[in-house]
């Protein structure tokens, strides 16, 4: 394997001082770039994620088109529901439906702890593979659903804005929950380290929904299962956690170990370092939408989001995935201003 020519991202995740501060952007690998739209009209979503030259093409994309200073992997974080025993089927334009969600502790007894290297090798293929291509080029990051959310998926079936369901299966049926809860975190223990053996440099943990439970509920439900994991990883590889919304515990989440915190944008950046503290890198926090503005204005904005997140322990990115109908040129602005930055 080459030596990275740019590691920044990974010296920004181990604290130490960068030349400038790392750059890239969630879901910066599909669907607002034109190439990705072309391979999405020939290929389904499951043939992208399961070809690893299909998933690697995806992922090396936008760096070389957008400039960013890292790649992530493309796949889906439903891919562990799926290797679990569930069916997923991902509709363009309505997103992810599980036909047959968990209801009881019945339901159970049809999902795995499986064997990761046998369910989902063609994730740890795409990644070999990528890692190839880039050829030290950039860092390449890895990730996987936090438990929390892949619960959310697996019990409400399909994506909500409030996810009642699933929660409501939290309050009246606990111990099946924690359950279940278990049974992803373990699962996603082992697929995080295979694909860091497989070549990814860091990991992510994506906690989409963690922002719709109470500070004790986040605890409970979610925190608690994320802590197992950061401990059962750290050691590997960086790990950064995003819990969106849930910026109330980000003390919390800076004391489970994790290198870096996502930041979403409804928090200032010196609000979230003052909960974080100085141990752990920040990562955040443009709004994607944004990135709909005139450019002078994404400019402007991300120049003032720099200044507020000083240059220490810092990794420029959106607050969320990038949005489909984000102009390339936008989101490079994005980019470029970043880089620019003094």
């Amino acid at each position: 394997m080459s030596a990275l020519k740019n590691d920044l991202l990974l010296k920004a995740l181990r604290g130490e001082t960068t030349e400038r501060t790392p750059v890239w952007m969630m879901r910066q690998a599909g669907r607002y770039l034109p190439d990705y739209i072309k391979l999405r009209e020939k290929y389904s979503f499951f043939e992208r994620c399961m070809k690893p030259e299909l998933a690697t093409e995806i992922t090396v994309m936008p760096v070389y088109q957008v400039g960013v200073d890292a790649a992530i992997i493309f796949s889906d974080i439903l891919v562990v529901p799926q290797a679990m025993g569930m069916e997923v089927q991902l509709i363009e334009k309505t997103g992810p439906v599980l036909p047959d969600p968990v209801k009881s502790a019945e339901d159970l007894k049809r999902l795995v702890v499986p064997d990761v290297k046998d369910t989902l090798h063609y994730v740890f293929d795409a990644l070999s593979l990528t890692k190839k291509t880039l050829d030290g080029a950039v860092p390449l990051i890895g990730f996987a659903g936090a438990p929390w959310t892949l619960l959310c998926y697996m019990v409400q079936g399909k994506g909500s804005k409030t996810f009642d369901a699933a929660k409501a299966f939290c309050y009246q049926q606990p111990a099946v929950a924690h359950k279940l809860l278990q049974m992803i975190t373990d699962t996603t223990i082992a697929y995080l380290k295979a694909q860091i053996e497989a070549g990814a440099d860091c990991v992510q943990l994506f906690d989409s929904w963690g922002g719709l439970l109470s500070p004790q509920d986040f605890e409970t439900f979610s925190l608690y299962y994320m802590r197992q994991i950061v401990a059962a990883v750290k050691d590997a590889a960086p790990v950064t956690v995003f819990a969106k919304g849930a910026w109330f515990a980000l003390e919390e989440m800076a004391a489970t170990g994790a290198n870096c915190l996502g930041i979403d944008w409804c928090i200032q950046p010196q609000r979230a370092r003052q909960f974080a503290g100085n141990n752990v890198t920040l990562q955040g926090n443009f709004d994607p939408a944004k990135l709909l503005a005139p450019i002078p204005e994404i400019k402007k904005a991300v120049k003032e989001m720099m200044a507020g997140f000083g240059n220490h322990r810092y990794i420029a990115n959106l607050g969320h995935g990038i949005l489909p109908n984000v102009p390339v040129d936008h989101a490079k602005a994005f980019v470029d201003t970043v880089k620019e930055y003094k």
